[in-house]
């Protein structure tokens, strides 16, 4: 028998979940370490082992799979509640679970491109805003979560942005408790002048 009656290896078929799966898994890391500018997507594309146009055929655009994307860092973004927060300062000075802090500075390193921050804006609002409002207790909670985004947003960037001395310092745990006051000040159910809840 000669080697030519052996039959064709069969074509490799294309997981198209796993390689969707994988192109944002690559999407999520590029845009969190380059912002929306700054993320190709022949990079994204070559970061997943996949090609550029699975991209379009997966998620229509760039701005589609940035939408995505940002959806899913929001999915498990830190929830500042009072039973959450000291974690949550923990994570914000310290960095320890800082998968949950990707949202963030995803946002951060985004946000000077117009469409980009629109795209985070919706989602933000749509997703972490309203679950962290609905988690808070008390009144006026989309005004609160909004609050509590916001500290948080200003600590990363001092942080990891800027590079704050006295936020990335060797004793920066000390900072904790003030942190921790300061998101519990917002979380927790606001005492009215009249003392009722």
């Amino acid at each position: 028998m000669s080697q030519d009656a052996h039959p064709p290896a069969p074509a490799r078929r294309r997981d198209s979940a796993a390689t969707r799966a994988a192109i944002l898994k690559a999407a999520r890391e590029t845009f969190t370490q380059r912002g929306y500018d700054g993320a190709g997507l022949r990079e994204i594309a070559n970061a997943a082992g996949a090609d550029t146009r699975l991209i379009g055929r997966y998620f229509g655009s760039k701005e589609g799979l940035f939408a995505e994307v940002v959806d899913l860092a929001y999915e498990k973004s830190m929830m500042m509640t009072p039973e959450h927060n000291a974690e949550a300062a923990r994570t914000l000075l310290t960095g320890e679970g800082g998968a949950q802090a990707d949202g963030l500075l995803l946002t951060l390193r985004s946000a000077s491109n117009p469409r980009a921050a629109a795209i985070m804006r919706d989602s933000i609002e749509r997703n972490y805003q309203r679950r962290l409002a609905d988690a808070l207790p008390g009144t006026d909670t989309t005004g609160r979560s909004a609050v509590l985004i916001a500290i948080c947003a200003g600590v990363l960037l001092n942080r990891l942005l800027l590079g704050h001395t006295a936020l990335n310092g060797p004793d920066t745990e000390r900072l904790i408790p003030y942190l921790h006051a300061a998101l519990d000040a917002v979380a927790k159910v606001p005492q009215s002048a009249g003392g009722e809840k």
